[in-house]
């Protein structure tokens, strides 16, 4: 006999956070509810880039059209972006948000600044 399983049911969100993690190796978008409990997630591994093509901006833009596409499934319109790092591909993964449809709200910056700090690592030598 087959097991009956009972369907999710999927909320609707008017609005949501994206969070943007953009490493010098990879970028890494999550896209939450307003309450910020993840909803989905994207990065350029997961779309298919491998190695060095991964810190592209390119890949960046792909994933962010790609968590776009999920956030319309919850029918979003409208999303802050918080962006944390100094990554390649920081702006154009907000542009992939537009492109995909999204209207971007408001533009944070999480990314950690030293105010004097550690030691910088010595400047590479090629």
């Amino acid at each position: 006999m087959a097991k009956t399983t009972k369907k999710r049911i999927r909320k609707n969100f008017e609005t949501g956070r994206v969070y943007v993690n953009a490493g010098w190796n990879n970028t890494i978008v999550t896209l939450t509810d307003p309450e910020g409990n993840v909803l989905s997630w994207s990065s350029p591994g997961k779309n298919g880039f491998k190695g060095a093509r991964q810190s592209t901006p390119y890949a960046g833009q792909v994933s962010a059209e790609q968590v776009a596409e999920t956030a319309q499934l919850y029918g979003m319109k409208s999303v802050v972006v918080y962006v944390k790092g100094m990554g390649p591909a920081r702006d154009q993964t907000i542009r992939g948000l537009i492109n995909g449809g999204l209207s971007v709200t408001s533009i944070a910056s999480l990314s950690r600044v030293p105010h004097g700090g550690c030691r910088a690592k010595k400047v590479r030598k090629v």
